[in-house]
């Protein structure tokens, strides 16, 4: 397959642009996630124009609005730091990103939870790196994580999940579509949608289906908006087990023997209990959506959200 272009803290490729001379390398970065991204290295700090090595840098002030300042000198970098993201970030728009990793705790590149420290020296964690703040604000749907939360499994599917719905939503609308169009995404990635929230798959059923009421433009807009909304919140399991409930009663009961329907039952139970791991439920019911010919159930991304060599229903 096509890699999938994601920006990146260039720090976390290995390369010794950190303000001590070093780097963060990122081994599940660029040895697993590398066979399915193509990385667009991103260093504010040096891009910007600042030395390697070179003085450290934090936030300070308000942390809804701080400023970044060396440490030792005491010199304001934010004015410059603000207007060299927004040159950068019109150069991004043309990079077709579907995705963009942090690093975390950074003062220009931290996303979340990042030290703000107040007139009186002490930090609290509510700050966003000058340069991420930047990014969300202009991107505010492109899926974004940083490289600390990624060690959750939980957050790391998420992403990783929203990065690969956000790609195929971006292949699809690269050309002229029609409503048909769309409503074939949606039939596709009801159960993934689902999966995250029953709300936002009830309103973009409506948005399909008043899409007469509306310009193609606006319901291609407000589709997208709510779709990437949705996905946004944590696919739980017993949102998952209400996925899979649904798959079960609304397309395979009738052909199911009364044994295979306690079996999927058993293992849906155990797996809402968490004593098994996603990827048991789902592939039991994948072997019967085969085994029955389930022509629907078949094309749902749900079942195969991404590339499953990278095993992320393996852990959660």
């Amino acid at each position: 397959m096509e890699k999938i272009k994601i920006g990146l803290s260039t720090c976390l490729l290995g390369e010794n642009v950190r303000y001590d001379g070093g780097h963060q390398w990122d081994r599940y970065l660029t040895q697993t996630l590398g066979r399915y991204f193509d990385w667009v290295p991103v260093c504010p700090e040096v891009e910007y124009g600042l030395p390697v090595p070179r003085e450290a840098m934090r936030l300070v002030g308000d942390p809804a609005a701080p400023r970044l300042v060396t440490i030792r000198s005491g010199i304001d970098h934010t004015a410059g730091m603000q207007a060299w993201a927004g040159e950068k970030l019109l150069s991004l728009a043309k990079e077709a990103l579907c995705g963009f990793i942090f690093k975390s705790k950074s003062p220009s590149s931290g996303m979340t939870a990042v030290k703000v420290y107040g007139d009186a020296g002490v930090p609290s964690r509510r700050g966003t790196g000058i340069f991420a703040e930047a990014f969300m604000a202009r991107f505010p749907l492109m899926p974004v994580e940083d490289d600390g939360r990624l060690h959750d499994p939980v957050l790391r599917e998420n992403f990783i999940a929203r990065v690969f719905v956000y790609h195929r939503w971006r292949e699809m609308t690269r050309q002229e579509i029609k409503i048909r169009d769309i409503e074939a995404f949606h039939r596709r990635h009801k159960f993934l949608f689902m999966s995250h929230s029953q709300k936002h798959l009830t309103v973009l059923g409506r948005i399909v289906a008043d899409h007469e009421k509306k310009s193609l433009s606006d319901t291609v807009s407000e589709y997208f908006q709510t779709m990437m909304e949705g996905l946004k919140l944590i696919a739980t399991p017993k949102k998952h087990t209400n996925v899979l409930m649904n798959m079960m009663m609304g397309y395979l009961k009738t052909q199911l023997t009364g044994d295979e329907k306690q079996e999927l039952l058993d293992i849906f139970e155990r797996y809402r209990q968490g004593a098994l791991p996603l990827i048991v439920p789902v592939t039991l019911i994948t072997h019967y959506v085969r085994k029955y010919d389930s022509s629907y159930l078949k094309e749902q991304t749900y079942l195969d959200p991404h590339p499953v060599e990278l095993m992320l229903r393996n852990h959660v």
